[in-house]
């Protein structure tokens, strides 16, 4: 059975999540065990928070969930890429598509590189 090894990073593995369509990297985030198991049991992508210390659905409060269509391991068994399709056309908090927005200009500013699509006080209230 195909499965990472946990053992390797202390209990967590570093995951990219890709546009199945696109080939769009939307994140990197984290897995542990029980987010793994969650993720195959339900089909939607859950994560383990680092700051909050607790399992993630990505998605739930948001609504902007990750259907997995493909789980791939690489060749050290120590790092997941999941292939999703991405509900709300958001995988940001921030309201982008992607978490990779901004890209370093030749001299060392932020530029972005990517629309907003939602804005993120209105999904997850004024402290967001």
């Amino acid at each position: 059975m195909l499965t990472p090894d946990f053992k390797k990073g202390g209990g967590l593995i570093p995951v990219i999540a890709q546009d199945a369509a696109t080939r769009e990297v939307l994140m990197l985030a984290y897995m542990n065990e029980d987010a793994w198991e969650k993720t195959l049991e339900t089909g939607e992508a859950h994560y383990w928070s680092r700051s909050r210390k607790t399992l993630w659905h990505k998605g739930g409060t948001s609504g902007h969930v990750q259907k997995v269509k493909a789980v791939r391991l690489d060749c050290d068994l120590d790092t997941v890429l999941l292939l999703v399709e991405q509900a709300g056309n958001a995988a940001c908090h921030e309201g982008y598509l992607s978490c990779f927005f901004r890209e370093r200009a030749v001299d060392g500013s932020a530029v972005e590189c990517s629309l907003k699509v939602f804005d993120p006080k209105k999904v997850y209230g004024a402290d967001a």
